[in-house]
């Protein structure tokens, strides 16, 4: 017994060392001592030669010297062959073997699970407790919950819950961690959550889970609270915790963490450094990331492939090619993560040429094609509008089989769409073996971008799951494309889906319908929605909020908004000083705009455009030159020209037309229709007749389709007399085939839109609502008003028929808010100044540039618009 034992622990010694020589000379020294034939030291030396990975000699002692093999012998096997890749001939054994054990089971089910093969796994499970040889174990059930938990099937985890309870033990550490993780990968974070309460002393395999599922479930926040009451930690919860901060966006935080792992004397491995590397590419921090690299290149022995990609995306993001080179070339062996993230750094920063030599690169080097890689080209050539690259990208994914990635399909239907060829871009999502929440809402993105909604909604609701992102893209397309009505009963239907919950993005689609219709009532009940679901403090939502408020002639309403923004973006103060320009507040503007500056907030090119335009509507002459000379000499911004339209109407409108068209002549660019319109409409305030001419003959030779350029001479030669000349316009407008914009106004009653145009007899109220404004003029005609009395009488236009039917419908104590198509003429506007007298009634109008309050007679604008 002692020799056998000596012998025993030296053929284990030489099994751990993987010492084959020696395995084999104490092969030799049984044969010799007439103890081959002993079973014990037969499984022994099999298990040494399997563990020194000598698969022919374990092959050769098991066929041909180990006559009576019994279970064990047939699992030490078939663990040797598991463990070598060797799995289908362990699969064979299994088969043959007269009798199996749980170890035997458990076996050939850790392999299938070690090579990922989670599928045949379950069903060798399932074989186990049909045979009835022998009873799972806790490592049975182990095997069988992580492949259920790889495969995410929530029905098939709750049965195996059922037989847990029943065969094993909860409380042992293996079985109850695994159960938590199986819960965690099936998306039940709830059920996992109240099986991990009632563990007493869980695992850091099991608390690490449960972070996963809070991560990605309750936040992030929900894991730190956890991580910071976990009583020992290891590598794999930092670094999961790191991961989620990153992905989560907050990633200061995820280096801040690595800082604290390493001040905590935790070992920085392979995986911290492909998150911090990554985190650092997102926050474009170079000086982090080369601090990093520095650790790298002294704490690990060798820098696998991962996190050279990531060094490689940290430094082709920062737009260092040759560093991003530098390390891509040190690799020996070089991935396709590694080459499809330095072709997309290229392409980022609009190196097409580069990135293309680098993907014939690497074809050159007979790497594989990778999906990922083509997706990437495919790509850059949508943001070139490089269609005949494009087709032969198409060709090779076609030649390559991948096109049946659905990321290269995906990428190709989005190239063929922003090409304009849609017939394409349909062709390859009908031919798709398989389809993504991404191939279909791309669909839907493609039709609705060229107006065709129909087709975008036959895709939509050809979806069989449809989740937040399609809705979204449903939504905007029917409000991009002036069906808000038809946008926010979408909304109505996507409430009632029980998967589907609003997001910002739908928030701020729904806002700008409502801005759009002018209904304000359907956006208080939308705001409702936003504090129910708590993003009424996401700043795009009430930036949002803050616009609609302003094109519903609300500013006050979008004032308080603004002011109870903790955090303002540029864009939040943008929004607010464009809505105190459209409603002619300039002064406010301005306070807005200095206090911004004030704050240490940049403007940008837009800004300017605001500030701008409310020194326009406001005549603040000098206050605008200011800002206009401040653009380029203090903030480095060109002035373009939608900023030389402002300045033209502010000098126009001020009277100093000379200055107004030397500044046109100029300009740095050819004036537009926008700049000579600006002047004509100043010249037609002034009477400057000359000017007039000179404008509208620029604006003629621009060939602009708009309609008003024309009708504003025609009236400036009408009132001039010139009746021939005002004929001769029109006639020029009929031969060029422009028609005269028809004027609509409408407004928000009962949670209805009821809409006016001029003349209007559709309207269901048409009789009592003239009869009204009939009323209203006899009113206004002792006040001394005077009636048009040209060939086309003014009285039916369409914001006077919508002031008569808001008398008629709305309480006393209610503005009444009109919008409107084009811009108010004088009469109408003169209207209704006075009907604001006679009534003691407020109307807030918009109309087709800013907003005119009305109220005791006299206009928020003070006649100047």
């Amino acid at each position: 017994m002692a020799v056998t034992q000596a012998l025993a622990d030296a053929l284990r010694s030489c099994g751990a060392r993987g010492a084959l020589s020696g395995a084999r000379a104490l092969h030799g020294r049984l044969v010799a001592v007439g103890l081959a034939s002993t079973v014990f030291l037969q499984n022994t030396l099999l298990h040494a030669y399997l563990s020194c990975r000598s698969l022919p000699d374990a092959s050769r002692l098991l066929q041909a010297d180990i006559t009576s093999p019994n279970v064990i012998t047939h699992n030490v096997m078939l663990n040797g062959y598991a463990k070598l890749g060797c799995l289908r001939d362990a699969v064979e054994l299994f088969d043959r073997m007269p009798t199996r054990d749980v170890a035997s089971w458990n076996t050939i089910m850790s392999g299938y699970f070690q090579s990922r093969q989670y599928l045949p796994a379950l069903e060798t499970f399932v074989s186990l407790h049909r045979s009835g040889d022998s009873s799972p174990n806790a490592f049975t059930f182990s095997c069988a919950m992580k492949s259920c938990g790889a495969l995410g099937w929530h029905g098939l985890a709750l049965q195996l819950l059922g037989m847990v309870q029943k065969f094993v033990s909860q409380d042992e550490s293996e079985v109850a961690a695994s159960l938590v993780g199986m819960f965690v990968r099936c998306g039940a974070v709830d059920l996992a959550s109240r099986l991990f309460a009632r563990i007493e002393n869980p695992t850091i395999f099991c608390q690490n889970s449960m972070l996963v599922g809070y991560a990605k479930t309750y936040g992030v926040d929900c894991a730190l609270e956890l991580f910071d009451n976990m009583p020992e930690r290891d590598v794999v919860s930092w670094n999961m915790m790191v991961s989620a901060l990153s992905q989560s966006g907050r990633v200061r935080e995820a280096l801040d963490m690595v800082v604290e792992m390493y001040s905590k004397g935790v070992r920085l491995d392979s995986t911290t450094y492909t998150s911090s590397l990554t985190a650092c590419a997102r926050l474009s921090s170079l000086g982090w990331g080369k601090q990093l690299h520095a650790q790298v290149i002294r704490n690990l022995p060798r820098i696998d492939p991962y996190v050279a990609s990531a060094l490689v995306e940290l430094y082709a993001k920062s737009g260092c090619f040759k560093e991003a080179r530098r390390v891509f070339n040190s690799l020996r062996d070089r991935n396709n993560v590694a080459w499809t993230v330095l072709i997309s750094g290229f392409l980022q920063y609009g190196c097409f040429t580069e990135s293309v030599e680098l993907f014939n690169q690497m074809r050159s080097e007979l790497m594989t094609l990778d999906q990922f890689a083509l997706a990437t080209l495919v790509s850059g050539c949508c943001s070139r509008m490089d269609l005949c690259l494009g087709r032969q990208l198409h060709s090779l994914c076609l030649k390559s089989g991948q096109i049946q990635a659905v990321v290269v399909s995906n990428s190709l239907i989005s190239m063929y769409a922003k090409c304009g060829n849609l017939q394409s871009a349909e062709f390859i999502f009908r031919f798709m073996n398989e389809r993504d929440i991404v191939s279909w809402t791309s669909m839907i993105t493609v039709y609705s971008q060229v107006g065709n909604i129909a087709k975008a909604r036959e895709f939509f609701d050809g979806m069989s799951i449809k989740n937040v992102i399609t809705w979204n893209a449903m939504l905007g397309a029917y409000i991009q494309h002036g069906s808000e009505e038809d946008g926010l009963k979408m909304y109505s239907s996507m409430l009632s889906e029980k998967d589907v919950r609003p997001d910002w993005v739908t928030y701020v689609t729904l806002f700008k319908g409502c801005a759009d219709l002018g209904a304000t009532k359907l956006g208080d009940q939308i705001i409702g929605g936003t504090v129910k679901v708590g993003l009424i403090l996401d700043t795009s939502v009430a930036n949002a909020v803050i616009t609609m408020y302003s094109k519903c002639g609300r500013i006050s309403e979008a004032r308080k908004v603004f002011n109870f923004l903790n955090v303002k973006d540029l864009v939040s103060w943008n929004a607010m000083i464009t809505g105190y320009s459209q409603h002619g507040m300039g002064k406010q503007a301005i306070e807005i705009f200095d206090d911004m500056l004030k704050r240490g907030a940049k403007p940008d090119y837009i800004s300017y455009v605001a500030v701008l335009s409310a020194c326009s509507h406001s005549g603040l002459v000098q206050e605008g030159k200011s800002y206009f000379d401040m653009m380029k000499r203090v903030h480095n911004i060109s002035p373009g020209i939608e900023h030389f339209s402002c300045m033209v109407d502010l000098l126009g409108r001020a009277g100093r037309l000379t200055e107004a068209k030397d500044l046109i002549d100029k300009m740095p660019m050819k004036a537009t229709a926008e700049v000579w319109g600006a002047l004509l409409s100043a010249c037609k305030i002034h009477g400057n007749n000359e000017l007039a001419e000179l404008a509208a003959k620029h604006l003629f030779e621009l060939d602009s389709p708009d309609s008003g350029s024309y009708m504003l001479m025609a009236k400036i030669y009408a009132d001039a007399g010139k009746s021939d000349d005002s004929a001769q316009v029109r006639k020029l407008m009929r031969d060029k085939g422009i028609k005269k914009n028809p004027g609509y106004s409408w407004m928000e009653v009962d949670n209805k839109v009821h809409v006016f145009k001029a003349d209007d007899v559709s309207h269901p109220q048409v009789i009592a609502i003239r009869n009204k404004l009939d009323e209203l003029m006899e009113k206004i005609a002792a006040l001394g008003y005077v009636r048009s009395e040209s060939p086309r009488s003014e009285i039916h236009h369409s914001e006077k028929l919508a002031v008569a039917f808001g008398l008629m419908s709305l309480p006393d104590w209610m503005p009444i808010h009109i919008m409107k198509n084009l811009r108010i003429c004088s009469d109408c506007h003169t209207v209704i100044k006075l009907i604001s007298s006679v009534t003691g009634r407020e109307f807030v109008i918009r109309d087709a540039v800013r907003f005119h309050h009305f109220k005791g007679g006299s206009c928020s604008c003070g006649d100047y618009w």
